[in-house]
C-alpha cells in the first residue's frame, strides 16, 4: 500500500481532493516540521506540500542533504502533452551552471517517465535583439552558452548516450517552444519561470500536477497554497504514480 502525506493549511481544497480517492490513503500534517519529518521518513512513499505555507522546506532539505542543487520543476499539461517548467523557485537557476545542473536533473526525471528529453532554452529577447538593452544582451549570451554546455554535458553522460534528445535555444519565443512540444521549458531565471507558471496555471487554468522536487531520492511534490481541489488531486495522483514507479509496482 502506498503511503502519501500531505500538508493541510488554511486552504481545505486539499482535503476535498483526497476525500474521494480510493486508490490510496492520504495522511495530513499541519506544520512544516511534520512535513519535513514525513519527507525523511522511509515509511512514507511520497509527500505533497498541499496548502501549507512551506517556503522553508526546500531550504531545509538543502541543509539536511548538504546539497544546494535541489530544485523544482512544475509539471504542466497542455491540450495534448506534458512538460516541465523550470526553474520556478525565485532563488533557483540564477547562473548558467545552476541551469545546466537543473536541466540534467529534469532530463533524468523525463527519462524515468519513459520519455525522451526535448529541451527548450528561453531568454529575454530574440536572437537579433543584441545592443538594445545590456540586461537583454547578458541574458542572450547566457542562453547561447547554456545551449552549448547542455549539449556537451549530456552527450558525455552515459545515461543519454543512445537517447535521441534535443536541445534548442528558442530565445524569447516560448509560444514556439510549446508548439514544438518540448517537454522541458527552461526560463531565464526562477522569477520568470514563476511568472510563466502563474500565467499558464493560475490565470489561464492549464492543468498542473505541482512542482516536482529534483535532486533528492525522496518524492516531494511542491504545490501552490492557492490551488483548486482538482489541482491538488492531480498532484496527489502524480505522487502516487511516482511512488509506484519507485517501488516497481504496476
Amino acid at each position: 500500500m502506498v503511503k502519501i502525506v500531505a500538508g493541510l493549511g488554511e486552504n481545505t481544497n486539499i482535503q476535498k481532493a483526497a476525500s474521494n480517492i480510493e486508490d490510496f490513503e492520504v495522511e495530513f500534517v499541519k506544520s512544516n516540521k511534520d512535513l519535513l519529518e514525513a519527507i525523511n521518513n522511509p515509511d512514507v512513499d511520497a509527500v505533497v506540500r498541499g496548502s501549507l505555507s512551506a517556503s522553508d522546506v526546500i531550504k531545509s532539505l538543502k541543509n539536511s542533504n548538504n546539497n544546494t542543487y535541489i530544485n523544482r520543476g512544475t509539471y504542466v499539461r497542455s491540450d495534448d502533452y506534458d512538460f516541465l517548467i523550470l526553474p520556478v523557485g525565485i532563488d533557483e537557476g540564477q547562473t548558467v551552471e545552476d541551469k545546466k545542473i537543473l536541466i540534467k536533473q529534469a532530463s533524468e526525471f523525463i527519462l524515468k517517465l519513459g520519455k525522451v528529453p526535448k529541451i527548450a532554452i528561453l531568454s529575454s529577447g530574440r536572437a537579433d535583439d543584441y545592443n538594445r538593452n545590456p540586461n537583454v544582451d547578458s541574458a542572450l549570451k547566457d542562453s547561447e552558452t547554456l545551449e552549448k554546455l547542455v549539449k556537451d554535458d549530456l552527450f558525455e553522460d552515459k545515461k543519454f548516450k543512445d537517447i535521441d534528445y534535443s536541445v534548442k535555444n528558442y530565445y524569447i519565443l516560448i509560444e514556439q517552444a510549446i508548439k514544438d512540444k518540448n517537454n522541458i521549458i527552461v526560463a531565464p531565471d526562477g522569477i520568470i519561470g514563476n511568472y510563466i507558471f502563474r500565467i499558464l496555471v493560475l490565470l489561464c487554468k492549464w492543468p498542473s500536477y505541482g512542482a516536482v522536487t529534483l535532486g533528492i531520492d525522496e518524492i516531494y511534490i511542491d504545490t501552490s497554497r492557492d490551488q483548486s481541489a482538482e489541482g491538488y488531486r492531480r498532484s496527489l495522483f502524480l505522487a502516487y504514480e511516482l511512488a509506484k514507479m519507485k517501488q516497481g509496482l504496476k
